[in-house]
């Protein structure tokens, strides 16, 4: 058979090594290979650790911009302003899993305490929006509601 090639029958000193390729370096950049490969373990736990830090700015433009009105489109964005951190606050160990050491327990730290602002960040926005019950009116029956002290309109002079 022309073209076949048998490769059981070839012993590895038949082939010259490749340009470039030197044998006694191998054990000096397997060290080097491991110490950068938990330095790249050590940045992305990090990366995950500041990620819902990071989400806060957006979220603060997204609320601004769904206003406080009652209506689908804030609820709904309040609504997974709120879950998104929860759920990952229930999967904190998983998400940290991969990692080992000493910074193990500031990650996770910081991880908490993201998730945590982005929760207030959730209530402070159903406050504004007036579903939270923020008064003793809001769950007593016998108290009177606040009254308002000031309304204001625009354009419009009241005589």
């Amino acid at each position: 058979m022309k073209w076949s090639v048998d490769f059981t029958s070839r012993a590895k000193s038949d082939l010259p090594a490749p340009p470039g390729y030197c044998p006694i370096n191998n054990s000096v950049q397997s060290d080097v290979t491991n110490q950068t490969d938990g330095n790249l373990l050590i940045k992305k736990c990090w990366e995950v650790a500041l990620a819902p830090i990071k989400q806060v700015p957006m979220n603060i433009v997204i609320m601004y911009m769904a206003g406080n009105s009652i209506s689908i489109f804030p609820i709904m964005m309040v609504g997974m302003l709120i879950v998104r951190p929860i759920k990952a606050l229930f999967t904190l160990s998983s998400s940290f899993k991969m990692i080992e050491g000493h910074q193990v327990l500031g990650q996770k730290f910081i991880y908490f305490i993201g998730n945590i602002v982005n929760i207030v960040l959730a209530l402070y926005k159903c406050q504004s929006m007036g579903l939270l019950p923020s008064h003793s009116s809001d769950w007593l029956s016998f108290v009177l509601p606040q009254t308002r002290i000031e309304y204001s309109s625009g354009g419009v002079v009241y005589s």
